[in-house]
């Protein structure tokens, strides 16, 4: 087992009356603080601050930290609060705190104390007393002064990294948007923003030894990811997917979209971020996703004529000086403008196909004993990194960085969770390894009632670790790809409140963290982001599946935590307004009806339309057996299929067939895959029957020859729940499901009292 990293600290406490841990949860409301502090004691009586209180610092190093806190008071009730070397809350650095991001805070009759291990530790102790004021204080201007809980809390993160990044360059964000990430990370304790700054869709960071990339690499016209969030807003009703018209010129004929950050607006972020206990990565992504450096200058790319391969753009050519040079070149003034150890190489998704055609190439590979373009990368990534070492930088990279020989000395950045043996092949080598799976902490994937849970409940020690291994790990970091998020207001729909889990599962170690208690918080904080005016996505409403099949009439139910919002449905297929019918209370459900339900947040904008129905049926009569010679499990069909569409897997090529207890990946089954599943499924009894159909990418399910559960489509990891009323008996059961880069599948059938069913056969 992982072991917890040690606390070594002290509180300074009057008679406890209640002792809150990880394992025993304070009440929720006042003291609702995410991420749940490692201990925390309340006592009773609350402690008043108001215009006239004032802040001390042990040492001028605090400054920037009680400056924070000053702005924080003043905006919410006003006053003169002051800073000096005493104070009525008081700052100040303790060595006895092992960790420099831990803290106490200690709220009593006669003031607020915080202590920090280092800077760190002070600005989250003022943080978690933040998160102690009433929300009102986030407006500013309506309180006269604010009353605080006492409390006692002595806590310290379980990872030292706990990152963000936010992708730039397929949709820009300004500066100010920005730094309301940045605030809003602090708010919740994560300490590293990663800056995805260039890909092919834009560069925006200025480098004055190349102005072209900024001139031309930072415009574009609009492309199909504009045009598809344009669609999407006019299709779902939905602003969130509008165009910022701010980001966009007329050039002559052309409209084009764009953005750039100059040096000086760099530095500025970089400094605000430092005062906030981040750090910031950037990411000028090559060889690969570099459409800018080598369309704007020559001899970057090895031929002349670039552009898009079957999937990703032409890459660098590793083989010419004149690229290595201009690699180089770049990163130089990458350096001079962020002071982080880290910076990020990307080096993913590389069409090598230029480099197997390039003299250049093939003359580096012999030259330096390479067997094949995969051990070439790996060259181009060693040379960059002993380039990064030159100038006292230390390289991260994404995990295809494993591909062809890793360095000892690389940290991976692990996202493709479908290829786990480079995170345990890394840490056998003793590479550090930062967890960012595309399964749980992808940010710009599709959110349902799983999504929440899956950031909150991810442990980045992987199964085939050991304990060496595991430690190695750095930490976890989500990241928000911005090619369907065209503006701030999406960006934070993606973002909140999955930030507020990511919060917890780097900070609370794996086994002492608590899902329901983690609700409870969140429904509150969720009131603090209305307040702060963040375009959050409300709860999942709960209560029913993607399809609900009764016997009678029915009484259907829809819950949400969430108390303030409101609930608007139609039965019509159209969308649903806020001039539609009001859920208020059960519907009385009398025949099979299909629903749009669509929650409304207090401010009046409204979430994700979700479609349900509710069907009444009788119990489908089982097959006659008497002529079926049953044998347990399935026949499972693998063809070599490479599309999109599950109705299209048997028009590729059969490779194998198999026998399955159940709807999963056949062992040995990789690449292409398209599988085909027949069978029988025994219903024990008369009932209505829940199957819980799980995948990356899409499946169906068919009972009788008809639709149970449709998961279809090319996407991510996602559930979905489907019903059905089956008489006892047999019932012809099919399947289809596809994926090409190693994907998931899984079935649960579960009856109406919540048992797993299992009794799958074939003929």
């Amino acid at each position: 087992m992982r072991k917890t990293k040690s606390i070594k600290m002290f509180l300074t406490a009057a008679i406890l009356t209640t002792v809150v841990s990880c394992a025993e949860q304070a009440p929720i409301g006042d003291t609702a603080i995410i991420p749940q502090p490692y201990k925390m004691e309340l006592t009773e009586g609350n402690y008043t601050i108001n215009k006239t209180t004032t802040i001390g610092i042990s040492d001028e190093s605090l400054r920037p930290a009680a400056e924070f806190l000053q702005s924080t008071i003043k905006r919410a009730i006003g006053g003169d609060i002051t800073i000096d070397t005493k104070g009525d809350i008081m700052l100040s650095l303790n060595t006895t705190i092992k960790n420099k991001e831990g803290y106490t805070l200690a709220v009593d009759a006669n003031g607020v104390t915080i202590a920090g291990g280092g800077y760190g530790g002070v600005l989250y102790g003022i943080e978690s007393l933040r998160q102690l004021f009433p929300k009102q204080a986030e407006i500013g201007g309506v309180i006269e002064a604010m009353s605080v809980s006492f409390v006692n809390i002595e806590d310290a993160p379980y990872y030292s990294w706990r990152g963000y990044m936010l992708d730039v360059s397929r949709h820009f964000y300004t500066p100010d948007e920005v730094k309301s990430f940045l605030d809003m990370m602090a708010y919740y304790k994560l300490n590293l923003f990663h800056w995805h700054l260039t890909d092919d869709q834009g560069w925006r960071i200025e480098i004055k030894q190349y102005p072209l990339l900024t001139e031309n690499g930072a415009w574009r016209e609009l492309n199909k990811h504009d045009r598809a969030c344009q669609n999407l807003e006019l299709s779902q009703d939905n602003s969130d997917y509008k165009l910022d018209s701010t980001k966009m010129k007329i050039t002559g004929q052309d409209t084009l979209y764009g953005g750039y950050y100059t040096q000086d607006e760099i530095r500025d972020i970089v400094k605000y971020a430092k005062n906030l206990n981040i750090d910031v990565l950037p990411e000028i992504d090559m060889p690969g996703h570099f459409l800018s450096g080598v369309e704007n200058y020559d001899n970057v790319a090895c031929f002349n004529e670039t552009g898009w391969g079957e999937l990703f753009s032409s890459p660098i050519c590793p083989g010419k000086e004149s690229a290595l040079e201009f690699s180089k070149n770049i990163y130089k003034e990458v350096f001079e403008l962020f002071p982080f150890a880290y910076v990020h190489l990307g080096a993913d998704e590389v069409d090598k196909t230029n480099w197997e055609k390039c003299a250049d190439c093939q003359k580096r590979m012999r030259k330096n004993g390479l067997k094949n373009e995969k051990e070439l990368q790996a060259w181009f990534v060693k040379y960059m990194e002993r380039y990064f070492n030159e100038n006292g930088r230390k390289l991260i990279g994404w995990d295809e960085i494993h591909e062809g020989g890793l360095s000892e000395s690389a940290t991976i950045m692990w996202w493709r969770n479908w290829a786990p043996h480079t995170i345990i092949e890394a840490t056998k080598q003793g590479n550090n390894v930062i967890s960012s799976p595309n399964s749980n902490l992808y940010f710009d994937m599709p959110q349902d009632k799983n999504s929440l849970k899956k950031v909150y409940n991810h442990d980045a020690a992987i199964k085939g670790m050991n304990d060496e291994q595991a430690a190695l790990i750095l930490g976890v970091q989500a990241n928000l790809w911005a090619e369907y998020i065209p503006n701030i207001k999406r960006a934070e729909f993606m973002t909140y409140p999955r930030m507020l889990a990511l919060s917890e599962a780097g900070w609370i170690d794996p086994a002492k963290r608590d899902w329901d208690n983690f609700v409870d918080k969140t429904v509150i904080h969720l009131q603090k982001l209305d307040v702060m005016g963040i375009n959050y996505r409300p709860l999942d409403l709960e209560g029913f599946h993607n399809s609900n099949t009764f016997t009678a009439p029915t009484e259907f139910k829809v819950m949400t935590p969430q108390k303030d919002v409101k609930i608007f449905y139609t039965t019509d297929d159209s969308t649903p307004t806020t001039s539609s019918m009001e859920y208020t209370k059960p519907l009385l459900v009398e025949a099979t009806t299909n629903f749009k339900f669509r929650t409304y947040r207090p401010d009046g904008s409204a979430a994700e339309i979700v479609k349900t129905s509710v069907i009444i049926e009788d119990h489908l009569p089982a097959l006659d057996s008497s002529k079926l010679t049953l044998k347990d499990g399935l026949k499972a069909s693998w063809y070599d299929y490479s599309g999109s569409k599950c109705e299209d897997i048997a028009t590729a090529k059969l490779k194998k067939d198999f026998i399955t207890t159940g709807l999963y990946i056949p062992k040995g089954v990789k690449g292409n895959i398209g599988l085909l599943f027949e069978g029988y499924f025994n219903a024990p009894k008369d009932d209505v029957y829940t199957f819980r159909l799980i995948s990356d990418d899409g499946s169906m399910l068919y009972i009788n020859d008809k639709v149970i559960v449709n998961n279809g489509g090319a996407h991510a990891q996602r559930e979905k729940v489907g019903q059905k009323a089956l008489a006892k008996g047999l019932h012809k059961l099919n399947a289809e499901y596809f994926d090409n880069n190693g994907g998931m599948l899984k079935l649960v059938v579960l009856s109406s009292d919540g048992t797993e069913v299992e009794g799958v056969y074939f003929n």
